[in-house]
């Protein structure tokens, strides 16, 4: 699964300290559930009340006992009404004694049954996913396992659907299973909707049956999976079927008709995925097809439901999104691969989530260096590890870990994106051709079953010969990462270089590693591999014939650690020049201020490189001449979005000379374009930009292109565009320019003067969202100060019944305060 930390256009939120939390000497530990019963095949009929968002469902569930001899079976079935359990054989239906209580269902088989003895339960129920609760007994949004959108078929909101989300343990709330990761079911699920419904579930369409203005489709997986990969959704969807791989696999991708002409853009590049991971992993894909769906309203950003993936609709793109780039891509690729790492080798407990979540994110990295080129691969992978680097918090965390308070707190930035980092450090230590091959022989040793982190590392080291138990032992069932303080010296007398590299952090968390040192001399690099003990300070050694140009460690970014290393700007100007590392090069525009190095930095063959200088250069002043160079960048640079980030730059200036600059990119085929030039119009002519907005159709504008013009839309009181920017504005605080700060702040000002509670609701969970994100004591408080601002504004409103009800809303967020 995909969880994503929401981001936008010069929102900072990421870059807020999370608060230190001390995991040391915690006695809490999640062992692993034990299997008493083994799940064989659940076979499901479902159908749905949309009126009262319940299912009805029939089961039959075909079990046997694990290990040990028993005369029970204990299913978890949350929220649910219970009809009738009881013992099918030979069609014949024979009434079982049971008992259900605290979401557990308990029932008494009619005799002991010994290892391996199958029997086959019927159990009629009722599923009540809004009568679902969390821990502290409060309606679950995000474990309800079953969703209605539209429930009611307004005809202002979005199409009707139904669709479910497992992951963690949420399947238990349509159907009863045993909730457990460690479980492997076959399925089939039988789905009767209304004629103009489609259906998606697991595995293969069996067949359809039409009864009068329903239809039951019959879906079918016969090969074994965890319950929580069980998935089924309905609606008007449009199917688009593209060209089956290797003739054998259905392709197909379901989405909103408005999307249709799209869909093989945005999802396009699956076939060559499908083939691209089956060679990667040694291990061509396992199932009978792959289908995607885009859904409303999703708890996540998408799910890897075997066969039958989920995504959020931020996975929905214009063809000028697309022309700037498939922002989805990855995500695309993160959930196909988990058909391996989750759903063909399941973590056997969530503890374990690194053999699930890890991999997944890896193959981000491991698609984008197939696709593309390094650098992109390189660029995603550095942005990522420096994602979990910015909040500390998790440095106390190991990525094997037994001791979460709640199994959803797996799903962080350790399990995904400092996972990932690590396999990347195990892949460059052991070889591409050792740890593929490790890879392999880990799938196929635990094929339609479970692994965990030590199944890992047996199977690396049986291929590659090598121990690793100090590798794992450091980075899977330790925490934190190397904070690494550098000092270098020359002895011209000597010829000699010295090297101190000292880690900082605390004495019990020291670690060894291999270490790339790049020595540049008379404009040639030579390459120094060194190891790294785990003490407190080493020192290396280097005979060189002159005082070198750079020196430059970990200039690949390989390494998880913090680097403090004192370089000029003569040095970092070289290290841009000269460093062929993509790490290297974007550190050296991070670390500098000098105008110059920014503008030549503007010249480097990776576009990502380039749109860090001009966001640098957004904030400097620039002469006439420096304005021309960002100019041409901004008319002439291959990447759109380079382009855009050089208009930004110009319209921080707020000179009308770029003014049809502006109005001539309004007619780009690039949203990132036209972003800038709505943003660049609102600066330099901004009467233009009203006149825009007044002609343009408000559902046709979306919430990027409409920040830049936050100022306008306010200061012009032209509530027809406020909808959209809401999920925006609630960020003000954190926003990192002045400008645009003031203007969100404005329009959040503006939305809570309304008597609105559909608006109010929504900044709500904006604002959920976000306190939910934070645990920084400052950050905290700042965010009580906007929802005291919201709460104060609502009361200076005329009172009525509504203007309560939101009172209430915003109140009821301080609850959410974890401090």
């Amino acid at each position: 699964m995909k969880k994503l930390l929401i981001t936008t256009i010069g929102l900072l939120l990421a870059n807020i300290i999370t608060a230190q939390t001390d995991y040391s000497g915690r006695t809490l530990y999640r062992a692993t559930r034990e299997k008493k019963t083994a799940l064989q095949h659940t076979h499901l009929k479902v159908n749905f009340n949309f009126s009262n968002q319940t299912l009805n469902g029939e089961e039959w569930l075909t079990a046997a006992p694990y290990f040990y001899p028993t005369d029970s079976l204990v299913l978890d079935a949350k929220a649910m009404l219970i009809h009738k359990v009881a013992l099918e054989k030979n069609k014949t239906q024979t009434p079982l004694k049971f008992a259900y209580k605290n979401n557990l269902l308990k029932i008494k088989l009619d005799k002991t049954y010994q290892k391996d003895e199958k029997y086959t339960v019927y159990i009629q129920y009722t599923a009540q996913p809004e009568k679902v609760t969390d821990s502290n007994g409060e309606p679950a949004f995000s474990s309800k396992g079953l969703y209605f959108i539209n429930p009611n078929n307004e005809p202002d909101k979005p199409m009707q659907q139904v669709w479910t989300q497992g992951e963690t343990e949420a399947s238990s709330c349509w159907f009863p299973t045993i909730d457990d990761n460690s479980q492997k079911t076959t399925q089939e699920i039988e789905i009767t909707v209304p004629n103009n419904f489609v259906t998606l579930s697991n595995g293969v369409l069996k067949n359809s049956k039409t009864s009068g203005n329903n239809r039951t489709d019959h879906w079918v997986m016969d090969k074994p999976h965890a319950p929580y990969l069980f998935f089924m959704a309905a609606g008007e969807f449009a199917i688009v079927k593209d060209t089956p791989w290797k003739g054998k696999v259905p392709i197909e991708y379901y989405v909103e008709k408005e999307y249709e002409s799209v869909a093989k853009q945005i999802f396009g590049n699956t076939a060559e995925m499908l083939t691209f991971f089956s060679e990667r992993f040694g291990y061509e894909f396992p199932w009978q097809r792959y289908a995607q769906i885009v859904v409303r309203d999703f708890v996540s950003g998408a799910m890897e439901n075997t066969t039958a993936v989920s995504h959020a609709e931020t996975a929905y793109q214009t063809a000028e999104d697309l022309a700037d780039q498939n922002h989805w891509e990855r995500i695309i690729a993160h959930e196909l691969a988990h058909h391996w790492f989750g759903d063909l080798v399941t973590a056997e407990s969530w503890a374990n989530l690194t053999v699930n979540e890890s991999f997944a994110n890896y193959s981000e990295y491991l698609w984008l260096e197939h696709k593309y080129n390094k650098d992109v691969a390189e660029e995603h992978l550095l942005n990522d590890t420096q994602q979990y680097k910015e909040r500390p918090n998790d440095f106390a965390k190991n990525l094997v870990r037994f001791d979460y308070d709640s199994r959803e707190d797996m799903f962080d930035l350790v399990s995904y994106n400092k996972g990932g980092a690590i396999l990347h450090m195990l892949r460059r230590y052991l070889g591409d051709e050792a740890f593929f091959a490790g890879i392999t022989h880990y799938l196929k040793n635990n094929q339609y079953s479970t692994g965990e982190a030590h199944q890992l590392r047996l199977s690396l080291e049986k291929v590659s010969g090598k121990d690793l138990n100090w590798f794992f032992n450091q980075w899977f069932f330790g925490n934190g990462n190397p904070q690494v303080e550098v000092s270098k010296e020359y002895d011209v007398a000597t010829k000699k270089l010295t090297l101190k590299i000292a880690q900082t952090q605390k004495e019990d968390l020291l670690f060894q590693f291999p270490l790339v040192i790049d020595i540049y001399i008379d404009g040639k690099v030579r390459h120094e591999n060194v190891w790294v003990n785990a003490k407190k300070e080493n020192t290396f050694t280097f005979s060189v014939e002159k005082t070198p140009q750079l020196v430059n460690i970990n200039p690949d970014g390989l390494i998880i650690m913090e680097e403090t290393f004192a370089k000029t700007d003569d040095e970092y100007r070289y290290q841009l020049q000269h460093a062929p590392q993509v790490k290297s090069r974007l550190q050296a525009v991070e670390m500098v201020s000098d105008k110059k190095i920014l503008l030549l930095a503007l010249q480097d063959p990776f576009f990502k490189v380039r749109i860090k200088a001009l966001n640098k250069l957004e904030d400097l002043p620039l002469s006439t001449s420096e304005q021309l160079i960002v100019e041409k960048i901004a008319t002439s640079d291959p990447e759109n979005l380079a382009k855009s980030a050089a208009m930004w730059v110009l319209s921080k200036t707020k000179d009308k000379k770029y003014s049809n600059l502006f109005q001539k990119s309004l007619s780009a085929h690039s949203s990132a374009v036209k972003n800038a030039a709505l943003n660049g119009l609102a600066h330099t002519q901004p009467a233009l930009a009203k006149e825009f907005l007044e002609k343009a159709n408000p559902k046709k504008l979306t919430a990027d292109q409409l920040s830049g013009l936050a100022g306008v839309i306010v200061d012009n009181q032209m509530q027809q565009y406020l909808d959209t920017l809401l999920p925006y504005i609630v960020y003000y605080p954190f926003v990192k320019d002045p400008e645009m700060a003031a203007n969100f702040q404005k329009a959040y000002r503006w939305a809570m003067h309304f008597d609105d509670t559909p608006m109010t609701e929504k900044l709500c969970k904006g604002l959920k969202e976000i306190v939910e994100d934070t645990e920084n004591p400052f950050a905290q408080q700042v965010l009580k100060n906007v929802i005291d601002e919201g709460v104060n504004i609502k009361k200076s409103l005329s009172p009525t019944n509504s203007v309560e009800k939101q009172i209430i809303l915003l109140q009821d967020l301080k609850k959410l305060f974890k401090q």
